[in-house]
């Protein structure tokens, strides 16, 4: 499937995950003892292609995918989305949040510690899901009211 496609279907992390790049050699074991850090590292690439696909159609200006990606990336819209999802998360993905919340390390100097640790949960259960349950991504991502 296309991402750029107009066919109404939408972005299947299925289509692009690790395990179809390097098939048998990321075991569950393997993304288990990943830590947080790089599950959030892997999410926050993941969430803006995801972003950054959804703005292709219809065609824009540069500066305007860019001033449009740029709005849902930041960590205000990032935990704005972790808080709309929390309600659908499993007891698991919720110990994936719990887990990237508290490994939350480095802060930002722009944003409110909270709103930071949230945006890092999302960046960690992104990564966590693109990894080990890339349907289930595509699932919460579709929830997710993505600004047009």
């Amino acid at each position: 499937m296309s991402p750029i496609a107009d066919n109404g279907q939408k972005l299947s992390f299925s289509d692009i995950s690790l395990n179809q790049l390097h098939p048998g050699m990321v075991t569950s074991a393997v993304i288990e003892r990943l830590s947080p850090a790089a599950w959030a590292y892997l999410g926050d690439a993941v969430y803006e292609l995801y972003v950054r696909t959804l703005y292709l159609v219809p065609p824009k200006k540069m500066q305007t995918y860019h001033q449009l990606v740029v709005g849902q990336v930041r960590a205000e819209t990032q935990a704005r989305h972790l808080r709309s999802i929390a309600p659908y998360l499993n007891s698991t993905e919720l110990a994936i949040v719990k887990r990237g919340r508290n490994a939350a390390a480095s802060r930002s100097t722009r944003a409110d510690p909270e709103i930071y640790q949230q945006a890092s949960s999302l960046e960690t259960l992104v990564g966590y899901l693109y990894l080990t349950d890339p349907e289930r991504l595509t699932i919460l991502m579709a929830l997710l009211e993505i600004d047009s």
